[in-house]
């Protein structure tokens, strides 16, 4: 298919022509990841419990990554109402889950990022804040370091490079020089300093089609960097590649580098990753309520099974935590390397295999 057609589509048409394009045949022949799991030995992947409801408030943000799985940007206006979130804490409060995880978007320009913080923090649930850091430095939003701190919600921070340029490529002009006044305010209230309860952590996504160095390695990189050159602390970095999904599965049309890319990540699978992959214990629900296997599942309308609940209002944690995932190509992005997840890698360094 064309770049061009993607771009023409609504919504549900363009994630249809997304999983069209990654389950095409290729040549060379690329397996399907349930054929990859039979060929390693492994069954069908399968949720363990919930652990993370994890939820995406809508996909106004007041920046456009060019990495950005969610395609969004200042010109989106899908954002959660504020129905669907009381039936989100409705099913917090109904329910043993130990986190809620919110991302977007920039899911503090949602209306009920507040109501939803202070609600589950009431109900005693860790909170996760998936943050692009510049929003923390715009009009409007200036008090949110306060309030994430009264409300000691951990921080998941994007800031895929540690030097202004490479970050600005990725981010748009001026975003690292905000990111770093936002990481400053952060530590000024205790954020990323051990022992303050107060976590932050900084997220690297790669820039084009290269995998994720050594999380460990990065991590002491980013350390000493961010420290001599800004005086800035943080609790640990995640690693997290990009998955061929919305803007960079369109670089990588654009680009011809689509196939490439794909068999690069299916060469560098790993099936001790399988275990720890983020949907086996987690529930993704998108700013309309409806549920998924995870967020990039969401992003690509992978709905769930029409004999399983579809919708937060009909939310069963022993149906749903027993559930057969829905897999497609783009897991292979989860599964390549030391893994990657909204956690960071999976495995252990000297793990993979």
């Amino acid at each position: 298919m064309q770049l061009s057609l993607l771009r023409q589509k609504s919504e549900l048409a363009n994630a249809a022509m997304q999983r069209e394009i990654l389950e095409a045949e290729a040549k060379p022949r690329l397996p399907y990841f349930d054929q990859k799991l039979c060929s390693s030995g492994l069954p069908t992947l399968r949720a363990t419990s919930i652990e993370v409801l994890q939820i995406n408030v809508g996909k106004l943000c007041n920046q456009t990554c060019t990495h950005c799985h969610v395609d969004a940007g200042p010109d989106r206006r899908e954002s959660m109402s504020r129905e669907t979130a009381e039936q989100i804490i409705g099913v917090l409060a109904n329910n043993d889950i130990p986190t809620l995880d919110i991302t977007g978007g920039a899911p503090e320009m949602n209306p009920n990022f507040r109501w939803l913080v202070e609600q589950a923090r009431k109900l005693g649930r860790r909170v996760i804040d998936r943050c692009n850091l510049t929003i923390l430095m715009a009009n409007g939003f200036k008090d949110l370091p306060e309030f994430l701190a009264e409300h000691d919600v951990e921080v998941v921070a994007s800031l895929p490079c540690y030097m202004e340029e490479n970050c600005d490529s990725q981010r748009g002009d001026g975003v690292f020089k905000r990111s770093i006044g936002a990481l400053k305010r952060l530590n000024q209230l205790g954020y990323g300093y051990p022992g303050s309860g107060r976590k932050l952590t900084l997220v690297y996504n790669p820039t084009g089609t290269s995998l994720p160095p050594s999380q460990h390695e990065l991590e002491a990189t980013y350390r000493d960097e961010l420290k001599s050159r800004y005086d800035i602390v943080f609790s640990e970095l995640h690693t997290i590649t990009n998955l061929p999904i919305s803007r960079f599965l369109d670089d990588l049309l654009r680009n011809d580098q689509l196939d490439e890319y794909m068999q690069k990540l299916i060469e560098a699978f790993n099936p001790v990753t399988v275990e720890g992959v983020m949907c086996r214990t987690m529930v993704s629900v998108d700013w309309q309520g409806n549920l998924f296997d995870c967020d990039f599942n969401q992003m690509l309308n992978m709905s769930l099974p029409a004999d399983l609940p579809r919708h937060i209002s009909d939310f069963d944690p022993a149906r749903l935590g027993d559930r057969v995932i829905q897999t497609g190509r783009h897991c292979f992005g989860c599964t390549a390397g030391c893994g990657s997840s909204c956690q960071g890698a999976v495995v252990k360094v000297g793990a993979a295999q």
